[in-house]
């Protein structure tokens, strides 16, 4: 790869697709159920699905986790093509899986690709462009998770089997191949001493000081948003479904998650203007606070399906992108170079725990609850949550970079 628009749009597509991947099991649920889980016994189908959402996030943590320690490791190029290849070569094999047990496995998989794809393109951008571009472009990056969204939803709306769906997990693979051919890197030694890279990552001493208490701060505020986020868009298909008993409602729920992706995106394409403007810790306030606010009207409120609780689906979504774009910019920030895709990856995945946790439990509390609505809604409280630590917590301030800019696609 020779210039950094290349290594944007790879970057941007990768993580795209890891986000059409992350939504396409939501979307196809009802459909899957019937043509897997159909005879699981007593197993409850809710439970199942349940299940394969939250392993899914499982596997998305711990991808996090392990690929940013071998991004500050075996670097960044080798872990892109790893991750990509990854999760596109178990999306496939969810397209062929002859049971719901091969799903789970797959989901886990596919997880843990996506998991490293989303923290490894965040430090390529974030270290390949000077302050004035980074916010912007890492804001920008951040709408490729809305796009594959929208991208999952128009599938949904086009495609009827969902096997064929998963077929989509081919152009991860022909990504890893071009990365593999075009993207290039600094020698490994030379990569250490111009990005303050080691051989190995001290992780005892990274959760101590001054990083350790970043990291608390980073997982607990990104936990929040991420809680309410997937409460939402993991079972907003079944929730409009619960709102239209009796009709097939495949391009009901087609259109929601398009909504979901398209102003998700929107959100995330202006958010680095709007954290250039108004700051990060003013963003994620207004975010979190208008989240909780427009989950009760979504949630709590509507009891039937009118345009507008498509609306409302489409605002929520744009503040859920603001808020993705404004962590995109915050949370590799409280960290030195030399640790800083470990650091950021634990922030980004550490909430993932709790994350999959919630979302297995939506499904769980339905029945408790009273209905899809109820049980989502409970989860939004986590948005007060991360109001209330947003506010009680300082801005964070960017450590000096004494290091050169790690810039491994512009070497001609």
């Amino acid at each position: 790869m020779r210039n950094k628009r290349f290594l944007f749009c790879i970057c941007f597509f990768s993580s795209m697709l890891g986000g059409t991947v992350s939504t396409l099991m939501a979307v196809y649920l009802p459909a899957a159920l019937k043509d897997l889980f159909l005879h699981s016994g007593t197993i409850s189908s809710d439970n199942i699905g349940a299940s394969i959402s939250a392993i899914f996030i499982f596997g998305w943590m711990a991808g996090g986790i392990v690929w940013g320690i071998l991004c500050d490791t075996i670097g960044r190029r080798r872990s892109f093509i790893y991750a990509t290849a990854g999760y596109g070569l178990f999306t496939l094999l969810t397209a062929i899986a002859p049971s719901w047990q091969f799903v789970l496995i797959s989901r886990l998989l596919s997880g843990f690709g996506i998991g490293g794809v989303l923290v490894i393109t965040t430090m390529l951008v974030s270290e390949s462009y000077r302050e004035g571009r980074r916010a912007v472009l890492l804001g920008i990056l951040s709408i490729s998770i809305p796009l594959g969204i929208f991208s999952a939803g128009l599938i949904n709306y086009l495609v009827h089997n969902w096997r064929l769906a998963f077929a989509v997990g081919v152009i991860p693979m022909i990504l890893a191949a071009l990365a593999a051919r075009y993207l290039r890197e600094q020698g490994r030694e030379e990569v250490r001493e111009s990005a303050g890279h080691r051989a190995a990552v001290d992780l005892p001493g990274l959760f101590s000081g001054p990083n350790g208490k970043n990291i608390l701060i980073g997982s607990l505020i990104f936990g929040a948003a991420l809680i309410g986020l997937w409460a939402a868009f993991s079972w907003l298909p079944s929730w409009i479904q619960s709102l239209i008993p009796g009709a097939d409602g495949q391009k009901e729920r087609g259109i929601a998650m398009m909504l979901m992706g398209t102003g998700g995106l929107a959100g995330g394409f202006v958010s680095g203007w709007i954290v250039n403007a108004i700051n990060v810790k003013r963003t994620l306030l207004a975010c979190f606070g208008i989240c909780f606010v427009l989950s009760f009207l979504l949630f709590k409120v509507s009891d039937r399906l009118t345009p507008a609780v498509f609306l409302q689906i489409g605002i929520i979504s744009i503040f859920f992108g603001v808020s993705q774009g404004a962590l995109s910019v915050y949370i590799p920030d409280l960290f030195p170079s030399s640790v800083s895709a470990t650091g950021t990856g634990f922030c980004f995945n550490l909430g993932r725990l709790f994350t999959a946790i919630a979302v297995f439990f939506v499904g769980s509390l339905v029945d408790l609850l009273g209905g899809y609505g109820n049980a989502i809604f409970c989860f939004s409280f986590v948005f007060l949550i991360g109001l209330f630590l947003t506010l009680f917590t300082k801005a964070a301030r960017r450590p000096p970079r004494t290091d050169p800019s790690f810039s491994p696609s512009t070497t001609p």
